[in-house]
């Protein structure tokens, strides 16, 4: 449960708003005017305040640029027809953050902290929200460690920041997704089921390469034979075969638990649509492909929210794709943001009132 928490705030002196065009704005380039910060030192939390988004001040010996200890959370805000602002089920990435911390061997965030502390921060720059249908204010929480050695050891301190973004859509048109078959994204026993930043470093040589093929991202396998599914760049994966929504399973830690991926599962069901968590092998999905039973493949993540996929490449096999004629994904998305723009009733408690 959430405490009164006294939090600090310094106000900027004028608005870098006035030189922001909101209704045609890119992905994660622009921040808003203030960000909260925090510090961990003799083992708890202290100096919670909001101020001017500014730079911060590290020294070379940084525990979090030799040793990776950094996590982070994605998350949205939403304005209604009426201008009142909402952020999208902000209690299970609160929950998340936190397991992130734990794998990482980092301190965990406590609830007051972490919430009230964004419904203070958004609420102080709830003008930054954009009204334009796909665009948000996106909020990055992040904690790293902060000891300054040299020494592979957990830091003793670290600090915890969240930083608001008015941001555009992250995919602007359906994606191509090659099969990755010699990059591994993710083992049993990593980390593959936290948002640390190292995930998404180890990442990029594999996006690089199938860029360079003519696609936009990979869909990750396994390992060791590279055909159980894992997840499609850095959003969850979904397959409608035969009318059937199949996602890749947890239970091995090798996924992260997404929210926008538990979000469809619960409105899927709810539209009479059966739910498979399995696993699933690259061999099935082309099985399905050339018996015209994959009907639909999208992916599913905070940023993009559902993204269609015109195209899969595994090796020189091409299966392309009519997204226009993808139903379910369509219905999906469209609910989804009815639920976050406040069109229909939320049922699920899932928008939190600024």
């Amino acid at each position: 449960m959430e405490t009164d928490i006294d939090i600090n705030i310094t106000r900027v002196e004028s608005s870098k708003l006035k030189d922001i065009n909101l209704e045609n704005i890119p992905f994660g380039k622009y921040f808003s005017d203030h960000m909260l910060e925090a510090d961990y030192e003799n083992g708890e939390w202290k100096n919670v305040e909001i101020k001017p988004y500014q730079p911060l001040v590290i020294e070379p010996s940084l525990a979090a640029l030799h040793y990776g200890q950094s996590i982070f959370e994605g998350i949205k805000a939403y304005k209604d027809a009426n201008g009142e602002g909402y952020i999208f089920r902000p209690y299970d990435n609160f929950k998340r953050f936190n397991i992130s911390a734990a794998r990482m061997c980092m301190p965990t965030i406590p609830e007051e902290i972490f919430m009230e502390g964004m419904k203070q921060l958004v609420a102080l720059d709830k003008n930054w929200i954009p009204s334009k249908e796909d665009h948000t204010m996106y909020i990055r929480p992040l904690m790293f460690a902060t000891d300054t050695l040299l020494g592979v050891r957990p830091s003793d301190t670290y600090k915890f920041l969240i930083l608001l973004s008015p941001s555009g859509p992250y995919y602007t048109s359906p994606m191509k997704i090659y099969v990755e078959e010699k990059y591994s994204r993710s083992v049993k026993g990593g980390a593959g089921f936290s948002k640390n930043a190292g995930n998404y470093a180890t990442s990029m040589i594999a996006a690089k390469e199938a860029r360079a093929k003519g696609y936009d991202q990979v869909l990750w396998t396994d390992p060791f034979e590279h055909k159980w599914l894992q997840e499609v760049g850095m959003m969850n994966v979904m397959f409608i075969i035969d009318g059937v929504a199949v996602t890749p399973e947890l239970s091995e830690g090798t996924i992260l638990n997404g929210v926008t991926r538990n979000s469809a599962i619960v409105l899927l069901k709810e539209m009479g649509i059966e739910v498979q968590e399995r696993r699933l092998s690259i061999d099935e999905i082309v099985e399905a492909y050339k018996k015209g039973q994959l009907n639909e493949v999208f992916g599913c993540g905070t940023a993009a929210t559902i993204a269609p996929i015109k195209e899969l490449g595994y090796g020189d096999y091409r299966m392309p794709f009519d997204v226009e004629t993808f139903k379910i994904a369509a219905k999906l998305r469209k609910e989804m943001d009815d639920i976050r723009y406040a069109r229909i009733p939320d049922t699920h408690n899932w928008m939190v009132k600024i």
